[in-house]
This record gives structure tokens, sequence and C-alpha cells, in this order.
């Protein structure tokens, strides 16, 4: 049983930080607006606003802030600026004791995967959501589900009709995240146990034959033989090779699942896309795929 952190109250105590690429100081004040708006208490890592070549700050300065953020018993969540990547550069050089006594929300997607996928492992809760590089962009419903998802309340994500869908009625763990990342941690300390899971992938700008490669990648660790259904988010700027690869994205999902009977839900809305859903990793959650569309709905 995967163990959640405290739901948040009013007043409760959010950090942001930046554990990858560096973050133009008007995303995060802007940020900090809107969820002081929600009535959170939000303040900025010592070196979320800096820069080093791509990096918001060098090795040392990230693992500061976000060891610190791990740490201090007073910070209630920890919201990561963006993605881009850095965060693989610090996932085995923090020393999660406290966390795993107190546990708090992690938030982000994209490259914040990683610390998704360490605490999947552990068997902790977390939140692939919408980030302050963000905010400005994203629907009212991302950062909406997320303050419900940190609150602790109940809902639900529809998503409309596919004609690649596949019918029929899932539950399980909620877990995934970025593909390219999910299919980067293969083999390492960082790879859950998807038996029984709800995988849920998105993606942004790789060429159609990475996709195919990555699934594959997915089908001989023998993940996708073992989950119970799947979630396939905002699948963006795709891109195909000079001579076309002759597949859809979708034509290239689906071929990987011939020889199984599982639901499957296209154009879910979350992920590298403006209409950013918030999802609680880690959550058991009931998936459901009719010829109106699918919905996800987090039980518990």
């Amino acid at each position: 049983m995967m163990q959640r952190p405290k739901h948040l109250q009013k007043g409760d105590h959010i950090r942001i930080v930046a554990p990858a690429k560096r973050i133009e100081v008007s995303h995060v004040e802007l940020a900090k607006k809107k969820l002081e708006s929600s009535g959170f208490k939000v303040s900025i890592s010592e070196n979320c606003l800096g820069g080093h070549h791509y990096f918001s700050g060098t090795v040392v300065e990230r693992l500061a802030d976000l060891q610190t953020a791990i740490d201090d018993p007073e910070i209630d969540a920890i919201l990561c600026a963006r993605g881009g990547y850095g965060c693989v550069q610090l996932v085995d050089r923090l020393n999660w004791g406290k966390f795993y006594q107190n546990p708090k929300w992690i938030i982000g997607f994209s490259d914040v995967t990683v610390l998704h996928q360490h605490l999947q492992t552990k068997m902790f809760a977390s939140i692939h959501g919408t980030m302050p590089l963000n905010f400005i962009d994203h629907s009212q419903e991302a950062l909406g589900t997320l303050v419900k998802a940190l609150e602790g309340t109940k809902y639900s994500i529809e998503a409309s009709k596919s004609s690649f869908n596949k019918e029929g009625t899932a539950e399980g763990t909620l877990l995934g995240g970025n593909l390219a990342i999910i299919a980067s941690l293969i083999g390492t300390n960082d790879q859950p146990d998807c038996t029984d899971c709800i995988l849920f992938v998105e993606e942004v700008g790789e060429p159609l034959y990475s996709i195919d490669r990555m699934f594959y990648s997915l089908k001989k660790a023998g993940i996708l033989g073992k989950i119970n259904g799947l979630v396939v988010g905002g699948m963006t700027s795709m891109k195909d090779s000079e001579i076309p690869y002759g597949k859809t994205l979708e034509e290239i999902v689906l071929e990987h699942f011939e020889e199984r009977n599982i639901p499957f839900a296209f154009n879910f809305p979350a992920g590298h896309i403006d209409d950013n859903r918030a999802l609680i990793f880690g959550a058991t959650v009931s998936l459901e795929v009719d010829s109106s569309g699918s919905t996800l709905t987090f039980q518990k």
C-alpha cells in the first residue's frame, strides 16, 4: 500500500525548488502569487532563481535546495519549478531518511518523473501536475485539480473519446510519467513494480520511431504485460522522420498490446499540454473507457 503525505490545509507551506533547468523569475513569482491566493504559504528556495549554464545552479546548489526542503518539518509540499534535465543528477545523492519519516508531497512532471519513480519504488505517493513554468499557460482545471490533490478532495478526470480507445474497466495503482524518463530508468534502482497498475504516459517532441523504441523497452522489461490499463496523455509535437515512419502514434502504441485485452484511454488531459490535470501517483484509481470517452477516478 502506497503511503500518502498528509493532505494540505489553508496556511500550509509549499516550497518552490528548481532541481533541473533554470527558470525565469517572473514564472516563479506568478506561481507564488497564485498559490498564495489559494490560501497556502509559499516560499522560494535559495538557489531556485539562480543559473549555472543550463541549470538553475550547480549540482551542489540544487541538491542543497531539495535536501533542505525535504528535511524542513515546516514545509508540507515541494513544488518543482520546471523540468528540462537534472533530477537524475540528484536523486541518488539525496538523503531521503527524513522524508521516509515525514513524507511530503513532491509535485511536478516531465523530468520530475525521476523523483516520482524513486518515490514509487519506496511506496510513497506524489503528484504529477503543473509547475511554475506553466502556470501562465495552463488551464484553470490544471491548477484546480492540483489544489484538490493537495487538499485531499476526491475528484475524477474525464477525457474525450478517441477512435483508438479500447473500451473496458480496470482498477489499480496509478503509476507512470514521462515516457522517455520511464524508459531510461528501466533496470535501475528507480524502476517501480508495475504489477496490476494503471500506467500513465506522456511525451513531447520525440520522433515516432523513438516512441516505438521506448514501448519496446517497456515490453521487453515485462512492464506492459503486468499493467491493468493504459492512459496516454499529451503526446505533443511528435515528429516524423524524413522518410515517413508509416504509422500514427496510436497505431504504434496499440501494436504493442495485440495480445492483451485491457482498456486504453488516449487524449487524456495531462502532460505537456495546457490542460495538464493533476494525477496522484500511488493512488488507487478506476479507469472506465466507453463509447463516450474515458474517466479516471481517484478512489483512495
